[in-house]
């Protein structure tokens, strides 16, 4: 483990003050000076991305380096507001914490403790009360556009269910699946198809939801398998693997779908 040089506050501080010199109009760094809350967006989802990636690969020592990746996002979006005046890193930090107590009063308050389901259903109920504070009446609002469309789809469902609109099993949204299939095949445009593609995976989301799968955790399995698999057909074949005909790649396909790759 690697050695503490400062407390967590100081840490953070000394952090506050480098990206402050960063973005010093006379003295900083000209593409720091440069950046705004719309071209830091996607760096800042990436590094979200990528601290996933540590943790599903277990590698420790990258999963702290790319916290940090992500935690310098913070204070850039923190120091750009407070440039303009909206609030600080301070604020941020505060914020969080007033949040995070509000949300567990079975931790911070005198109410009786409860069982995970029960804490996150107190969670919910809090957050709704929130949105309504913010008039966010809307059993939708609040889902944020950014988040990834896989991630996105099965928020939105969750809300629908918590009013509802939903369906009571499984055979539900797996009959839409194979409904928006054969809607796929009748459509008679590319715009059209490419909607009803839409619909298929809204509806392949709903069906997982509904088998407790987690849909954006599924398909980043299944590009590491995808990964693995192509990698060995790839090392089989040498350098011989792009002239290969299809057949022959897919009996190596299968070479390494039967190793348990």
């Amino acid at each position: 483990m690697a050695e503490n040089r400062h407390s967590s506050g100081d840490a953070i501080e000394r952090l506050a003050d480098i990206m402050a010199r960063l973005r010093d109009p006379e003295t900083g760094c000209p593409w720091d000076v440069e950046q705004d809350f719309t071209s830091i967006a996607p760096y800042t989802i990436e590094e979200a991305h990528e601290v996933a990636d540590a943790i599903a690969r277990g590698d420790m020592d990258d999963l702290r380096g790319e916290l940090g990746d992500l935690q310098l996002q913070v204070v850039f979006h923190a120091r750009m507001a407070e440039e303009a005046g909206h609030f600080a890193l301070t604020d941020v930090i505060e914020s969080i914490s007033d949040k995070m107590i509000r949300r567990h009063p079975h931790v911070f308050a005198d109410i009786e403790r409860s069982d995970g389901t029960a804490a996150q259903t107190g969670w919910e109920q809090i957050k709704a009360g929130e949105r309504a504070g913010r008039k966010e009446t809307g059993a939708l609002a609040g889902v944020a556009l950014g988040l990834p469309a896989l991630l996105r789809a099965e928020k939105l469902q969750k809300r629908a269910a918590r009013v509802g609109f939903d369906w009571p099993d499984a055979d539900g949204p797996r009959a839409k699946v194979i409904e928006e299939l054969d809607e796929i095949a009748a459509a008679s445009s590319d715009a059209a198809r490419a909607e009803e593609f839409g619909d298929l995976l809204f509806a392949l989301v709903n069906w997982g939801r509904h088998m407790k799968i987690d849909p954006e955790a599924a398909l980043r399995a299944a590009n590491s398998k995808f990964e693995r698999r192509f990698a060995a057909m790839e090392a089989q074949a040498g350098e011989a693997f792009s002239g290969l005909g299809l057949d022959e790649k897919e009996a190596l396909w299968q070479a390494a779908k039967a190793k348990g790759l």
